[in-house]
């Protein structure tokens, strides 16, 4: 088949998304009539439609929906587009009873054509594109998946609806993949995990902000040390700057005009103080401190900043949207001749950490906001600047239009987990606005001051977001290096506990992660256990063992050996190095 009709085509699979959407209203309409539409686009893994309904959406009517949505694919029935003035347009959904679709017409340009699609004898309010006839869609390949709330328009202050989510496929066996897929990411919901495993929580009293346990303490130290290590090799120099700082300061870099709604706010000695939600303007009086010259550049300062923003409450989820994170942050000011090289620096970095982590990714380049500050011959300067470093070292990007920060364009790297969900964590933006509105400086070589150029760019986008990530990349059984609890040693008899004992602190003398289990349990209980808690490494005791100074070694995935404590603290202690996956 042509690749332009198939999956592969994103707009031929939005396509054919959005004519399942509706095909779920034309459904809708012939089952409860009563129920008014509102919208219905194609999304990144289905569709969905938002109605008003006098009863909530039960499951039993989904699957009477589905079940209708099936006959409609069998009627093959033709997608017609046609247009109508604006005030028979009106006059036309106000007949059907549509209110929703009458604002809509209302708030397009007056230029604007008013397109509708009519399947049968359903018709909606729609710019397209859409497949030709309902028998396009494979009716056994679509699945509504769940009902949630949805304001109108995503207004707070206009009524909720009813938002039906739904998915679809050419095929039957790409549905039940995807399906498989969705129940493998239920099981591996980080939030779900961070409760099994003890390594965060989240309070009532405390709504958005995690409490991390000790276990999560240990994961979140460890991918600090790791982070550590990279940007001292990578000559970065770490600062920490306050986590409050005077409302002038963000008035002066612009957060406040574009960012207030998301700040908290406090007053100290009677004026005004915001804490902060990122940390550029502290780097940036870091740099103010002390005059530089052309020798100094590229200066990197990296900071693990806690920062925190006013999130909606319906837009928490776990770790993945938070209201305080610690931002692993770079700035890096430099002249405009070094950017090129600067990026594919940062765009190597990049690479060696995600691979660690086993995680590719895709780039995408997003470029000058209509809500922006600088010319925009600024702007084209480095948005080519970005591109032309990425294809430098042979790196595609997909453009992004239009969604750079308000001061410059952005490169954001999408990581990919193991279950094929893509995850946008690293950034690098480019900043020709903020030191000028600083007034920094540098002096050239031609002895004369200039401005420098200022990098934004995390790697892990936030510990917290990161941890999220990960913890349902690996689904909670972390690489050695990154497990709370590396190995546990499980006595069979309390006659060598002692024996057990001394088997953990040589472990954990060489830098290991043991913990012994001398509880009175059977042997199989404690591995069901610590299989249940994802550790590496089980080592299982008894008389013989001790006797001849081994263990019983059981790793997570079933497999068993024999081995001398020497030679299991020296493979353990080398994997543990190594950072293995």
């Amino acid at each position: 088949m042509d690749n332009q009709f198939t999956f592969e085509n994103k707009e031929y699979r939005d396509t054919y998304r959005h004519t399942t959407s509706h095909i779920l209203a034309q459904a809708m309409k012939r089952l409860h009539p009563e129920v008014k539409l509102a919208i219905g686009p194609a999304i990144e893994d289905g569709f969905y439609y938002d109605f008003d309904a006098p009863e909530p959406f039960t499951p039993e009517v989904l699957e009477e929906l589905e079940a209708e949505m099936r006959k409609i694919c069998k009627e093959k029935l033709k997608l017609e587009r046609f247009e109508l003035p604006r005030e028979e347009a009106i006059k036309f959904m106000e007949e059907r009873d549509e209110p929703y679709k009458v604002e809509l017409i209302n708030d397009l340009p007056d230029d604007a054509p008013i397109s509708f699609y009519k399947q049968g004898d359903f018709v909606d309010l729609c710019a397209g594109p859409h497949v030709d006839s309902t028998g396009r869609i494979k009716g056994n390949a679509i699945k509504l998946t769940s009902v949630t709330g949805a304001y109108w328009r995503g207004d707070s202050n206009r009524k909720m609806l009813q938002r039906i989510y739904g998915t679809c496929f050419p095929k039957k066996d790409e549905l039940d993949a995807y399906l498989a897929r969705i129940e493998e990411a239920k099981k591996r919901d980080h939030r779900k995990l961070g409760k099994e495993l003890g390594l965060f929580a989240f309070r009532d009293e405390a709504p958005g902000f995690p409490f991390y346990l000790p276990k999560g303490m240990v994961l979140r130290n460890t991918l600090i040390d790791y982070w550590r290590q990279v940007h001292r090799r990578w000559d970065y120099v770490e600062i920490s700057t306050p986590q409050i700082m005077r409302r002038t300061l963000w008035e002066t870099s612009g957060h406040w005009d574009h960012y207030k709604d998301n700040m908290y706010t406090t007053v100290i000695d009677e004026e005004d103080f915001a804490i902060k939600p990122m940390n550029c303007p502290g780097s940036i009086l870091v740099y103010d401190l002390e005059p530089h010259s052309y020798r100094d550049l590229p200066l990197r300062y990296a900071e693990l900043g806690a920062v925190h923003r006013h999130e909606l409450s319906g837009a928490l989820h776990g770790m993945f949207r938070v209201r305080a994170f610690t931002q692993d942050d770079a700035h890096i000011l430099l002249a405009k001749e070094q950017i090129t090289d600067e990026v594919i620096r940062i765009a190597r970095l990049f690479d060696e950490v995600y691979s660690l982590f086993g995680l590719p990714y895709k780039i995408e380049l997003s470029t000058m906001p209509d809500d922006h500050i600088g010319t925009r011959e600024d702007w084209e300067k480095a948005e080519n600047a970005l591109a032309d470093a990425i294809t430098s070292i042979g790196k595609e990007y997909i453009l992004n239009p239009g969604d750079g920060a308000f001061y410059g364009p952005k490169l954001d790297f999408h990581i990919q987990d193991s279950l094929g969900r893509t995850w946008q964590c690293g950034t690098i933006q480019l900043d020709y606005q903020l030191p000028g509105r600083f007034d920094l400086e540098y002096v050239g070589a031609d002895g004369e001051k200039h401005t420098p150029v200022m990098i934004h760019r995390v790697v892990f986008g936030s510990i917290e977001r990161f941890i999220g990530v990960i913890t349902e990349h690996f689904g909670g059984a972390f690489p050695l290096w990154l497990s709370p609890v590396q190995a546990v040693v499980m006595p069979i008899t309390d006659r060598v506990n002692d024996y057990a004992q001394k088997v953990c602190d040589q472990l954990n003398a060489a830098g290991l992660r043991c913990e012994t289990d001398l509880r009175n349990e059977k042997i199989g209980y404690k591995i069901r256990e610590a299989q249940g808690q994802k550790i590496p490494y089980m080592l299982v005791v008894g008389d013989k063992e001790a006797e001849s100074g081994t263990v019983s070694v059981r790793d997570r995935k079933g497999d068993q050996s024999v081995e001398s404590v020497s030679d299991l603290v020296a493979r353990l202690v080398k994997e543990n190095a190594d950072r293995v996956q």
